[in-house]
C-alpha cells in the first residue's frame, strides 16, 4: 500500500498548474492502458491521478468563478453577471 503523502507534497501538488496535472494525468493513463506496471505501480499511479484530478476539478471552480460575463441591458448600457449566469456587481 502506498504511503500517504506528506503535507509537503500536498502543498507542492497543489502549486503545479493546471497544464502540468493534465500532462501528467495523460502519462498516467497511456502507462495504465499499457498495462506494463505492477499492480503495485498501478495503484499508486491510479491514486496519484484521482488526486490530480480532483486538483483540475478545484481549479477549474476557481477559474469559473473568476470568469464574469458582459450583458447588455435593456437601456443599452452594458452589465456584469456571473459566468453562473446568477446576478453580480453591475457596471455601466
Amino acid at each position: 500500500m502506498p504511503a500517504k503523502k506528506t503535507a509537503a507534497e500536498s502543498k507542492e501538488e497543489k502549486n503545479i498548474s493546471f497544464e502540468t496535472a493534465i500532462a501528467r494525468l495523460e502519462e498516467i493513463v497511456r502507462s495504465l492502458e499499457n498495462g506494463s506496471a505492477e499492480l503495485d505501480k498501478s495503484l499508486e499511479m491510479f491514486e496519484e491521478g484521482a488526486g490530480l484530478v480532483r486538483l483540475c476539478n478545484e481549479k477549474l471552480d476557481k477559474a469559473e468563478r473568476r470568469i464574469r460575463m458582459l450583458y447588455k441591458k435593456e437601456d443599452g448600457t452594458y452589465g456584469e453577471k456571473n459566468f453562473d449566469g446568477k446576478d453580480g456587481k453591475e457596471d455601466n
